[in-house]
């Protein structure tokens, strides 16, 4: 069976107290937690209430920002990694995803060098506290105020010239496998993924994310999970459904029908 996950996003409404008891309630292995939301609860009493209900974390959301898009300096917002990666190691959370920040006025190798710096200190941090930093490129349609990386071989190589072990990727399908040549290298990238997260679209992202239910969209996600676990991938899928498509449906309908499709995989 998929290690399955819900990221708090897909319930955004929701408080912490609220996803934990529906994830379990609905019969999912994992959270995917949005640290506002932790945050709001209390991290002791969070734990505590994970443990309570046997739910594991595939991941902690989000650092990064490094450039300054989201008006944070590069050194707050390096400050900010490295106190998220201590709260996954305290709560047991084994990735922490990361976003670049968009280019902020900087010229593109400035911004990379900010990036770079930052995961270098940031990477051997997760090392020394047995965290996995997982690097997440999204889909250029929607980027611009999130991340300047795009693709995967800007990632990789983002990656390769770092060279820890404690630094990989995050693979969202809803940013990553809208391209139809998707399906010809997954196999060769998955030594380097550290969180697939599930997430299907009716077309490619414009502006604003805008999920669809899993299964509903074009995204090939049966046969991306598939060519997942033929390549030896056995971390989690996550599942992120938010966006105009959806919020007319009730989240206990969004849950139910996403853990109904997966488990068909």
């Amino acid at each position: 069976m998929l290690r399955l996950s819900v990221n708090e996003l897909s319930t955004y409404r929701w408080s912490f107290e609220e996803d934990v008891l529906h994830y379990h309630a609905a019969g999912f292995q994992a959270i995917g937690i949005w640290r506002p939301k932790l945050l709001d609860y209390g991290e002791e009493k969070g734990a505590e209430l994970l443990h309570e209900h046997g739910l594991e974390i595939s991941s902690l959301q989000w650092i990064g920002g490094f450039t300054g898009s989201d008006g944070r300096s590069y050194r707050e917002s390096l400050h900010d990694g490295l106190d998220a990666i201590q709260l996954a190691a305290d709560i047991g959370a084994g990735t922490v995803t990361v976003l670049s920040g968009g280019r902020a006025g900087h010229t593109k190798g400035h911004a990379h060098r900010l990036l770079r710096n930052a995961l270098k200190e940031l990477a051997e941090a997760a090392q020394a506290v047995g965290v996995q930093l997982a690097v997440e490129p999204m889909h250029v349609g929607c980027a611009y105020d999130w991340s300047f990386l795009n693709t995967v071989p800007q990632c990789l190589d983002l990656i390769t010239a770092i060279d820890n072990p404690n630094l990989g990727m995050t693979f969202d399908c809803y940013h990553l496998a809208q391209d139809s040549l998707a399906m010809t290298w997954l196999d060769s990238i998955v030594k380097y993924v550290r969180l697939v997260q599930l997430g299907d679209a009716k077309h490619a992202p414009l502006g604003e994310q805008n999920r669809c239910l899993l299964g509903h969209g074009c995204v090939p996600l049966a046969d991306i999970v598939k060519a997942f676990r033929s390549a030896g991938y056995t971390g989690f899928y996550e599942i992120e459904i938010v966006g105009q498509e959806v919020e007319h449906l009730q989240y206990e309908e969004i849950l139910g029908e996403a853990k109904q499709t997966a488990d068909a995989w």
